[in-house]
């Protein structure tokens, strides 16, 4: 697999699951694995912040 922002190659490990978080190595970017066409496909994560209640 390719990051989605550097190029870099990233490879998950082979028990991997669905919704799992996997980090570039060479850029640090994280990206989830969702089910595709030919196995896994990387989505960008879903980064959760503070609510502050505003």
């Amino acid at each position: 697999m390719k990051c989605l922002e550097c190029d870099a190659n990233i490879n998950p490990p082979k028990d991997s699951m669905e919704g799992e978080i996997v980090t570039c190595p060479d850029c640090g970017a994280s990206f989830e694995l969702a089910k595709g066409s030919s196995g896994f496909e990387l989505k960008p994560a879903q980064s959760v912040g503070e609510d502050w209640g505003q």
